[in-house]
């Protein structure tokens, strides 16, 4: 097994300026091409913690990639870091050079001896050219066969040397096997019932298949990978396995990888010719972009009211000042009279609505931060649920999210 450590630079990283998302597209990158990712760490811009860092890693890993302080300004130290630790020179590469200085030019820019200092490059690594950028990667060979990858900071830049270099010279560099994962997806199932009800199943797989439980709003994928393995015969060890799923868990599978209850939604309501209306209020708008965030979704999602004020839900979804005064906003009965006025405002088949408290304040005993009512309007009459959704504000909106839109599945499963 090739195994593999990425390092973020960049006290950026660690103050919270910036999100990470180097190790992430690196990672999955690496994990495509069999190289099992067994750390992945950030650290400062310090030649200490470089050089020691990169110590310690390469006693363990076989690949290691770095991305970041590789600017033209005197805080960029990664390359002379790196030029000193595997005793190098810096010297010129005039192929960088007249890169720079056209790329700063098409932008008017001036070719100073700061920008040139782009093209100073260790004169024992390889370099990795960068045509999108004026900073060039460098790839490194050390004791052990061990190989040592530098990479610019900037995101689009190092994901197109990983693509267009990186990965071709590692495919070449190193035998490797393949890394499998395949993920299913499941709903309507907690986590802790889930593993109950696959206990058995999750015992009985075979020793080279990894499961792994990873619940979100309202679901729980359910990953099997496959570590340094023939492709073709892990593939299909994973299929024969998740077919088993089907007779212990048939009604709680969604799909796999990247499927989802709205996308199942989605597709019912495209092929059937129905529509949609959504009328939210504490989601805020959540569960229309789930719809139109799916590309099509203009076939049947008719529209969206996000009826924060109650003066909103009365004047624009017509729900009856008697039901908001007798019920309160937050009720069964508010949310059916919302969800069957969005479906005649916008002549659709199907509508959903949400009302709740989404907090961090205004809540109450009786109806405390994260109750939320939701209701699903169809031809045939309109149901509302209760459900708490959790304490912390986006937890809530997600799980309010995702709650409606199971809501409405079930329906459409029913009449199905």
């Amino acid at each position: 097994m090739i195994n593999a450590t990425i390092i973020t630079i960049g006290d950026e990283i660690l103050i919270g300026q910036i999100v990470d998302t180097n190790s992430v597209s690196i990672a999955r990158r690496l994990n495509t091409i069999g190289i099992t990712v067994c750390e992945k760490l950030s650290i400062g811009d310090s030649r200490e913690q470089i050089t020691s860092t990169l110590s310690r890693t390469l006693q363990h890993s076989d690949v290691i990639i770095i991305t970041g302080g590789l600017g033209p300004t005197k805080d960029d130290i990664t390359k002379h870091t790196l030029a000193d630790y595997f005793g190098y020179s810096l010297i010129e590469n005039e192929d960088v050079a007249r890169q720079v200085e056209r790329m700063l030019s098409a932008r008017g820019i001036a070719f100073n001896s700061l920008n040139r200092g782009q093209a100073l490059v260790p004169d024992g690594c390889t370099v990795l050219f960068n045509h999108h950028g004026t900073a060039p990667g460098m790839w490194f060979e050390s004791e052990g066969e061990r190989v040592v990858i530098s990479l610019p900071g900037v995101p689009f830049e190092m994901e197109h040397l990983m693509e267009d270099e990186v990965i071709p010279r590692l495919r070449s560099r190193f035998s490797l096997h393949a890394n499998i994962h395949r993920t299913m997806i499941t709903a309507g199932i907690a986590e802790s019932m889930l593993a109950e009800r696959i206990a058995a199943w999750e015992d009985a797989l075979p020793e080279f298949l990894h499961l792994a439980y990873l619940p979100a709003p309202n679901i729980v994928r359910l990953r099997l990978s496959a570590y340094d393995v023939d492709e073709q015969s892990a593939r299909e060890s994973i299929e024969q396995e998740f077919s088993k799923l089907y007779s212990l868990i048939p009604d709680n599978i969604v799909g796999f990888e990247d499927a989802s209850v709205e996308k199942l939604v989605h597709d019912i309501l495209s092929s059937r010719g129905n529509t949609l209306a959504v009328a939210e209020s504490c989601t805020g708008g959540a569960i229309a972009s789930k719809f139109t965030a799916q590309a099509g979704a203009s076939a049947y999602f008719r529209g969206g009211v996000v009826s924060y004020a109650t003066d909103v839900k009365q004047s624009l979804l017509g729900v009856d000042a008697h039901i908001i005064e007798r019920e309160g906003v937050v009720s069964e009965a508010t949310a059916k009279a919302m969800a069957e006025g969005v479906r005649e405002l916008m002549q659709s088949d199907y509508a959903i609505s949400t009302t709740g408290i989404a907090g961090p304040s205004g809540g109450s005993a009786e109806h405390p931060v994260g109750e939320v009512w939701m209701a699903v309007a169809t031809p045939e009459g309109v149901e509302a649920v209760k459900r708490q959704c959790g304490t912390d504000r986006g937890q809530i909106i997600a799980r309010a999210t995702a709650y409606a839109i199971e809501m409405l599945y079930n329906k459409l499963k029913i009449e199905k």
